[in-house]
């Protein structure tokens, strides 16, 4: 019967559509599955090889300083970064695979939709055009108009589990349309991740440039080397004699209660990975090296970091300014810097920096990448081994930025400046 048939040729073309569609969905997924896996291969085997880079690293770092360590050490961190670099550049094809296999997801059930829909749509039509026949013309076409209720009831039940079909391949779409929008957010996240790593590689290699000028200045000699290092430390106390005269005339009022109380939590660490290598005032390492600090306390932390490692601010707020003391060749202080003030009343500064991303006046959100680390300025011993972030927190009321106008070798340097009492040790607030 004419009915009757036509309900075995619906079912048929709903098998071939969904046998051969799959069929040619799978084959490409499964392809897509393999480059994923090919990939994760990779990237285990560059993971690898960073930690080796990396045990390296930390052997130079533990090492007496020397001529020779600082630039092997230097080009074993470049090649750490670079391997870095590769890491990202493999999470970012992962990415694409991932992306590109969710559109063929999302492509693959809305065909499915749209058949199924075509489908029930001649479904309906059939079963109003039989149902709009009268009982004799059912009875002549049928013979029996139980056979017809059974047939009606069979095609009914097709009909719904189409419906319901449908229903989960729009759930289903729905879902992996959510997914592909967040993909392509970590697509762009990794894609910015990527011009950073670059970023750290062309720190890391215009340091190494530094040095072997350094090389060429010392004519590879140690104790050449060594009479530049003591020659750092006389015009890093030069300096600190500097900052110490503008900050004693200073007469600015700290308002205690215009800066958040102390707690853990207050504001985030600005390293992934927390390693304490200088604590706050006058400690052993403060008060014996008066070279540094001028036997007054550090006015800061400092946390090891390997040079390229990224520096997130610990709190929102806005970019006061940024600068780099290193301007002048005889100045020797905090290198490339940032100050953030945050809006609970407390500001911070990043210090000895390789390189930084923001600009005065640009607002960062707590836990932005805004620099990597380094050791611009004044470090001892320089290299791998003395790399490190000098991070400081003043009540906001007590700090700005001013220029050196007295000092010999840092003249008109512009740098954050502060009332003693404006100091606040950081690790109250981490």
């Amino acid at each position: 019967m004419f009915y009757h048939k036509w309900k075995i040729l619906t079912i048929v073309l709903l098998a071939f559509i969904l046998f051969f569609g799959n069929n040619v969905y799978a084959d490409k997924a499964e392809e897509l599955r393999q480059k994923i896996d090919e990939q994760n291969v990779l990237l285990n085997q560059l993971k690898q090889e960073i930690a080796q880079y990396q045990d390296q690293v930390d052997v130079i770092s533990n090492q007496a300083n020397t001529l020779k360590g600082t630039v092997d050490g230097l080009e074993i961190t470049r090649k750490k970064l670079s391997k870095d670099i590769q890491i990202t550049q493999n999470k970012i094809q992962t990415a694409n695979i991932v992306i590109e296999q969710l559109k063929l997801d999302i492509g693959d059930k809305s065909n499915r939709i749209e058949e199924d829909i075509k489908i029930i749509s001649k479904t309906f039509y059939k079963i109003n055009v039989e149902e709009s026949k009268s009982l004799i013309e059912t009875l002549i076409e049928f013979g029996d108009l139980g056979e017809f209720w059974n047939e009606l009831e069979k095609l009914t039940r097709f009909q719904s589990t189409i419906r319901e079909t449908i229903k989960d391949l729009e759930d289903t779409k729905i879902q992996l349309e959510q997914n592909k929008i967040k993909t392509e957010k970590n697509k762009v996240q990794l894609l910015s991740f990527s011009n950073q790593l670059k970023g750290q590689t062309k720190s890391v290699e215009d340091i190494k440039k530094e040095k072997a000028d350094l090389l060429a200045q010392t004519k590879n000699q140690e104790a050449n080397y060594k009479k530049i290092l003591d020659n750092k430390k006389a015009l890093a106390k030069a300096f600190e004699d500097d900052l110490a005269n503008l900050e004693q005339e200073l007469r600015i009022t700290i308002d205690p209660n215009s800066i958040p109380k102390a707690g853990a939590g207050v504001l985030q660490w600005p390293l992934d990975n927390v390693h304490i290598t200088q604590y706050f005032g006058n400690t052993n390492f403060a008060t014996q090296n008066p070279q540094a600090y001028n036997g007054k306390g550090h006015n800061g932390i400092d946390l090891r970091a390997t040079t390229g490692t990224p520096v997130r601010t610990v709190l929102s707020g806005t970019i006061v300014e940024i600068g780099d003391t290193g301007i002048l060749p005889n100045c020797y202080s905090y290198g490339r810097w940032i100050l953030v003030k945050h809006n609970n009343g407390l500001s911070t500064v990043y210090a000895h920096l390789s390189s930084q991303l923001v600009s005065a006046g640009q607002e960062v959100k707590t836990g932005d990448i805004i620099a990597y680390s380094g050791y611009s300025g004044y470090v001892l011993p320089p290299g791998p081994s003395g790399a490190h972030l000098h991070f400081s927190v003043y009540a906001t009321q007590g700090i700005q930025v001013s220029p050196l106008v007295n000092s010999i070798n840092c003249k008109n340097i512009r740098i954050p400046v502060a009332t003693q009492k404006a100091y606040l040790n950081p690790l109250s607030y981490l």
